[in-house]
């Protein structure tokens, strides 16, 4: 489908704007009757006013060029109202682009996507925190993810592969600790548990290829959870082969069809999930954090918005 408007929301703070000007120049300045409009996130406001703006402005596609942060908050403002988002990944995680293929590190390759590419429907999930929602499009939680944002510098966050996030993990288990969870699903009852790391996303693989939700799809009306019990050396062994065996390799190989549950690791899903805390955890939202909280709760947003 051709469009007709086409509004760009770039993160300034993020270095390469020379390149991504000259790659919408060069993308969209043959375009037939193509129109371009940007638009600057700021700190305040990371994309979501800019997102409304450029749909009142007309924008039928809306590229976000940025980090997760830049993605998950074009997408809240874009979620239902027709107009498709774009995506330029400009961060260190592009959690998202990495879900969808999306080029990295090759601005006029995503948006080569954005002008050419089938248009897809994908879910959004929204939470609850504090009397406010927020969305998100990759994953929330609380636990060694979010501790390692906390635990960690940032060069970490640069680096792909399995030993690096193991390293990760290992840094970070000092500052997590087993609390009680009232865990809801739907409709269901409350359900009395302990852990220290859950997990709950729309799509499930982080950097290196490794994927924590093994059965989240971005368009099954669904949310997927991971839930972490794992204490000592022994648990922690089979917290590392649920990931990197069961839930990794053999699931590859078409060896295992559906996540796989063991002593330390529970996966579920769900269309909405309660929780709550008996101590306050760090959480993240789409791999930001947010500070300690000690409930909250999720929902999914089936087909809330068209990605290009």
């Amino acid at each position: 489908m051709a469009i007709s408007k086409l509004g760009v929301i770039w993160n300034p703070s993020k270095p390469g704007g020379d390149q991504l000007q000259s790659a919408v120049e060069d993308v969209f300045g043959d375009a037939d009757g193509t129109q371009v409009e940007w638009w600057e996130t700021t700190v305040e406001d990371p994309g979501r006013g800019q997102a409304a703006d450029a749909v009142a402005a007309g924008c039928d596609v809306v590229v976000a060029a940025g980090g997760d942060g830049t993605v998950r908050a074009v997408a809240e403002g874009l979620a239902g109202t027709g107009a498709a988002l774009g995506i330029v990944p400009r961060g260190t995680g592009n959690l998202l682009a990495r879900n969808l293929s999306i080029p990295l590190n090759d601005p006029s390759a995503a948006l080569l996507r954005v002008r050419d590419g089938e248009e897809k429907k994908i879910d959004i999930g929204w939470v609850e925190v504090d009397g406010e929602e927020h969305a998100f499009v990759v994953m929330v939680g609380f636990g060694i993810d979010a501790q390692m944002l906390v635990e960690t510098d940032e060069d970490l966050k640069d680096r792909a592969g399995w030993l690096a996030y193991v390293e990760a993990m290992g840094r970070a288990l000092a500052g997590t600790e087993m609390t009680d969870i009232a865990l809801t699903l739907d409709e269901g009852e409350a359900q009395e548990l302990r852990g220290h790391t859950m997990l709950i996303g729309n799509c499930g693989m982080v950097q290196g290829g490794i994927r924590l939700l093994p059965d989240a799809v971005l368009d099954d009306g669904q949310l997927d959870m991971l839930l972490v019990s794992a204490e000592g050396p022994l648990q922690w062994l089979d917290t590392v082969r649920s990931v990197v065996w069961e839930n990794g390799i053999r699931r590859i190989f078409g060896a295992v069809e559906e996540a796989v549950s063991t002593n330390s690791t529970t996966h579920v899903a769900a269309e909405r999930i309660s929780v709550e805390l008996s101590s306050p955890q760090i959480f993240e939202i789409d791999g930001e954090e947010v500070g300690e909280v000690s409930r909250f709760s999720v929902r999914v947003q089936p087909a809330a918005i068209t990605v290009r």
